[in-house]
């Protein structure tokens, strides 16, 4: 759904928007999986800003609240993690037109509370999938105690013991085995 500027400036500069997302809607990588219905709920707002004496910014603020259930890969066994997201968030776009310039010019801390935004708009999807994987943590284990996976065969050993034969280790290490004999 595409948050437009058209769309705004013909409905006093606000747009509502109630949504739902099915599950494969909105791609969110290998680092989660969306198992509920993503419900989005919030507000568009077209907020004009001068910049300088002849030039009016087109900023869009989006406030909202979103909610849906992933599963999370654990990062020892790879098991699906199930977890909720249940975020609010607040955002301003403004024209990526607004920050080019013939020379470069040093980010200032106001600048990094600011997206931008090309063309017509702002795809909600774009901002839902933003918030979505900035809400996953960045590690997840299905359990503390979690065994993981056998690093030859691959094998989960949460679920049973594999038969790998134990690795000596690698020689390259060898002489400083002996190291530590000798200062024994």
């Amino acid at each position: 759904m595409l948050i437009s500027l058209q769309y705004l400036k013909l409905h006093h500069n606000v747009m509502e928007f109630d949504e739902e997302f099915q599950p494969g809607t909105i791609d969110l990588g290998s680092e989660a999986t969306q198992v509920s219905p993503l419900k989005v709920e919030g507000r568009a707002t077209l907020i004009p800003e001068h910049n300088g004496k002849h030039q009016v910014l087109q900023d869009i603020r989006v406030v909202g609240k979103l909610s849906t259930k992933l599963e999370i890969p654990c990062a020892r066994c790879l098991e699906a993690v199930p977890y909720v997201v249940d975020r609010s968030f607040q955002l301003l776009y403004r024209p990526q037109t607004v920050n080019v310039g013939p020379e470069e010019a040093e980010m200032q801390d106001k600048d990094a509370e600011v997206a931008f935004y090309e063309g017509e708009g702002v795809e909600l999807e774009d901002i839902l999938r933003e918030q979505v994987l900035l809400a996953v943590p960045i590690k997840t284990v299905c359990r503390e105690e979690c065994k993981g996976l056998c690093p030859h065969c691959g094998k989960n050993l949460n679920t049973g013991e594999c038969h790998c034969e134990a690795v000596a280790g690698d020689p390259r290490w060898d002489a400083l085995k002996d190291l530590r004999g000798k200062l024994k």
